[in-house]
């Protein structure tokens, strides 16, 4: 049977961080809160971890599964050839609802789907979220939800919809947001937003001028 912790009680927060840390150490998949939706996470670097996890949302390898990281010093140890641009916008808005799309190190051992040997890096502005990477490393998460159903927005919501999959939940209570994060490829000579969200354009622009927009961005 899945833990669930209520993160609002001190004593429960602590041993649900254990619990879920213990468990992604374990190679095990948790649900945890973000400054977004719910996500569903495992050990980035645990291939059958993350197999795990495209299983449980019903997901295909044809969509590689995001990294959140703790710190800012992680950056650099997952992404490489990284812009000015892409140090700017990482400056300017995490941890936050920006996620940007970057290079991965070559030498990184691990399969989060076709990526091309690219990665897509969140860092969460939520204390729990941050905690739990803190005490993990980089986790590979995606919204905890089955594909093709609405992102989960309290911990009851994704549990509706992965059940046993999941050995920890953390309960953060009510997202404050469930608006995605804005997406930002940085691979190239230019930033080029693939999706409008959380940070808004000109917010985006605000930072880095000289931007593309992405078809169907609505921009």
């Amino acid at each position: 049977m899945p833990q669930s912790f209520d993160c609002a009680d001190p004593d429960a927060r602590a041993a649900g961080l254990a619990a879920a840390g213990a468990a992604v150490g374990a190679g095990q998949l948790v649900v945890l809160p973000t400054d977004t939706v719910y996500g569903i996470g495992a050990d980035a670097f645990t291939p059958s971890a993350v197999e795990a996890l495209l299983a449980a949302k019903g997901r295909g390898r044809d969509m590689p599964v995001p990294v959140l990281i703790g710190t800012m010093r992680t950056l650099d140890g997952i992404a490489a050839r990284l812009s000015d641009a892409a140090r700017e916008l990482a400056d300017a808005f995490w941890p936050g609802g920006l996620t940007i799309v970057c290079h991965q190190q070559p030498s990184l051992a691990w399969d989060l789907g076709d990526s091309a040997q690219t990665v897509a890096i969140r860092m969460p502005l939520h204390p729990v979220a941050l905690d739990l990477l803190k005490a993990t490393g980089p986790m590979a998460v995606s919204s905890a939800n089955r594909t093709g159903y609405p992102a989960a927005t309290t911990v009851a919501q994704a549990r509706e919809q992965l059940g046993d999959s999941v050995e920890v939940y953390l309960d953060g209570g009510p997202t404050d947001d469930n608006v995605p994060s804005t997406i930002v490829d940085v691979t190239g000579s230019r930033p080029r937003i693939l999706r409008a969200g959380h940070i808004s354009v000109d917010d985006i622009r605000s930072v880095v001028a000289d931007v593309e927009l992405a078809t169907g961005t609505g921009a």
